[in-house]
């Protein structure tokens, strides 16, 4: 006797609010790429102030959907996944690119912004896998591994204080380092620094 078809899974029906704010959460990260994207083809201040203020509003969202979910006491099959892809995009691609986009542009820069995105990728793709084995009794993670990757966000603070002095392109702090056939600008360094401690063992309890 054959099998029963298998039932198709619906997106729609599977989403729950907390879901759609989610969402929110890598609509910001996206629409911040797109923003320092528009300031390298214009060069207008405001497309980069949008970046740098959509980034703490995806943050918002980040923390408002467990909140939503723990309060409709509903949890999506999507939630986690979704939660870990948004968190990619806003706190470990749009950083990488604002940094490109305010200077970072030598080899060995983008080289670190490379390292970066991947360590927040490692830090998102460990935390799934363990996360039950990191619960307790009642399913509660009791702490981090590793920093958590919405920390880049004090990346994105030093990249606001830097444009609004102007110490962005060529007027970037610390300068640039001729090594080797690459450039390297000392700033880029923080994203190492940033990128290290995601994929490091430190626990940080989990509020």
């Amino acid at each position: 006797m054959d099998a029963a078809p298998r039932k198709s899974f619906s997106m729609i029906r599977s989403f729950a609010l907390a879901d759609v704010v989610t969402l929110g959460n890598a609509s910001c990260g996206t629409g911040a790429i797109f923003a320092c994207l528009a300031y390298l083809d214009e060069r207008h201040a405001g497309w980069l102030w949008l970046a740098l203020a959509l980034l703490p509003v995806a943050l918002v969202c980040d923390v408002l959907d467990g909140s939503i979910a723990r309060w409709r006491r509903r949890h999506s099959p999507l939630g986690a996944d979704l939660d870990s892809l948004a968190d990619v995009v806003s706190f470990g691609l749009a950083p990488a690119v604002l940094g490109f986009t305010l200077g970072l542009r030598g080899g060995w820069d983008a080289a670190i912004l490379l390292y970066f995105v991947g360590c927040g990728i490692s830090r998102l793709a460990r935390y799934n896998v363990t996360a039950s084995s990191l619960s307790d009794d009642t399913g509660k993670v009791k702490y981090y591994e590793g920093t958590p990757i919405p920390t880049s966000l004090a990346l994105v603070l030093v990249w606001a204080i830097a444009f609004s002095q102007g110490r962005v392109g060529e007027n970037v702090w610390f300068g640039v380092l001729q090594l080797g056939p690459w450039k390297l600008h000392p700033l880029s360094l923080l994203y190492a620094v940033s990128g290290s401690f995601m994929i490091s063992t430190i626990r940080i309890p989990k509020p």
